[in-house]
C-alpha cells in the first residue's frame, strides 16, 4: 500500500534552538544600535564641553549629531520589533512543518547598508567639524602668539605695551642698565618695589621700575608740551606675572603723543623706549 506523502518535515529541538539564537543575535544588534545612537546623539554636547574648557569662542552648532543618534536609536527599535515578529512567524512555520523562509538575509543586508550610509555621513561630518575646529584653533593661536610677543593695552586710556622677556627680572634689569650705559642714557633711579615690600614683611612678585632719560631729548618735549613732564623721565617696568613669565612694560609712544599733543617730529625722542624694551627682552 502506498503511503501518503508528507507535507513537511517535523521540526526538532535543534531547529527551535537555532531560531532562538538568531532571534537573540538580532536583539543584541538592536540594543547595540540604540546604545551607539545614544552616544552619537550626545557627541555634540561633548564637543561643546571640550571647546568651553579650552576657552574657544564662537561655539558652532552640533545639532546634526542628534539626528544621527536619533536615527540609529529608531533603527535599533525597528530591528528589535521586526526580529520579534520574524521569530514568532518562524516558530509558527516550524510547528506546522512548513519550509521556513525567515528573510533574515534581507534584514541583515538592509541593516548593513543603512549602517554603511550612516557611517559615511558621520565620517564626512567629523571631517568638516575637524576642519572648522582647525581653522578656529589656528586663528586663536595666531592671536595668542601676537598678543604674547607684544600686547598693547590702549583700551581705557592705559596705553601700556607689554613685551615678554626671556630672562628673569634681575637679569632683564641688568641688561637694561648695560644698554642704557652703552647709549649714554642716564639712569635716574631704580625702584625695587618687591624689595621694599619684603622689608615690611609683605610678599610681592619681582617688580622693578627703571627711570631714565636724557635732558637733551626730554627738554624739547617739555618745551613743546609742558604736561609731558608728568611722564618724564621715561620709565620701564620689569615684572613677573603669576605664571612666572617676565614682562617689560612701558608707555606707548602713540599714547603719550595723544595724551600731551606732542608734535610728530619730536616723537623720536621718546620712541627709543620701545627699542630698549625689545633688546632687554631678547
Amino acid at each position: 500500500m502506498n503511503s501518503l506523502p508528507e507535507t513537511g518535515r517535523k521540526a526538532d529541538l535543534r531547529d527551535y534552538l537555532a531560531a532562538e539564537r538568531t532571534f537573540l543575535a538580532w536583539i543584541r544588534t538592536g540594543l547595540a544600535l540604540m546604545g551607539f545612537g545614544f552616544v552619537v546623539a550626545r557627541f555634540g554636547l561633548f564637543l561643546q564641553q571640550f571647546r568651553i574648557i579650552d576657552h574657544v569662542p564662537s561655539v558652532p552648532s552640533y545639532g546634526i549629531s542628534l539626528w544621527f543618534g536619533t536615527a540609529l536609536i529608531a533603527v535599533g527599535v525597528v530591528v528589535n520589533l521586526s526580529s520579534a515578529w520574524r521569530h514568532v512567524r518562524l516558530v509558527g512555520e516550524l510547528e506546522r512543518g512548513e519550509t521556513a523562509s525567515s528573510g533574515s538575509l534581507r534584514q541583515a543586508v538592509a541593516t548593513a547598508l543603512f549602517l554603511a550610509l550612516v557611517g559615511l555621513a558621520m565620517a564626512i561630518y567629523l571631517i568638516s567639524v575637524r576642519g572648522s575646529a582647525n581653522i578656529q584653533s589656528e586663528t586663536v593661536e595666531g592671536v595668542t602668539m601676537a598678543s604674547g610677543s607684544s600686547k598693547e593695552a590702549l583700551a581705557g586710556g592705559k596705553g601700556i605695551i607689554d613685551k615678554p622677556s626671556r630672562h628673569s627680572v634681575d637679569q632683564t634689569v641688568e641688561k637694561l642698565k648695560t644698554i642704557l650705559q652703552a647709549k649714554g642714557v642716564t639712569l635716574f633711579a631704580l625702584v625695587d618695589h618687591s624689595g621694599e615690600a619684603e622689608k615690611v614683611g609683605m610678599k610681592m612678585r619681582p617688580t622693578k621700575l627703571l627711570i631714565f632719560g636724557s635732558p637733551k631729548a626730554g627738554t624739547p618735549l617739555m618745551v613743546a608740551a609742558p604736561s609731558i613732564a608728568i611722564d618724564l623721565p621715561l620709565k620701564i617696568l620689569v615684572w613677573e606675572d603669576s605664571q612666572g613669565k617676565v614682562w617689560v612694560s612701558y608707555n606707548s609712544t602713540e599714547y603719550l603723543k595723544d595724551r600731551h599733543g606732542l608734535p610728530q617730529e619730536l616723537l623720536q625722542n621718546i620712541a627709543v623706549v620701545e627699542a630698549l624694551a625689545t633688546k632687554a627682552g631678547e
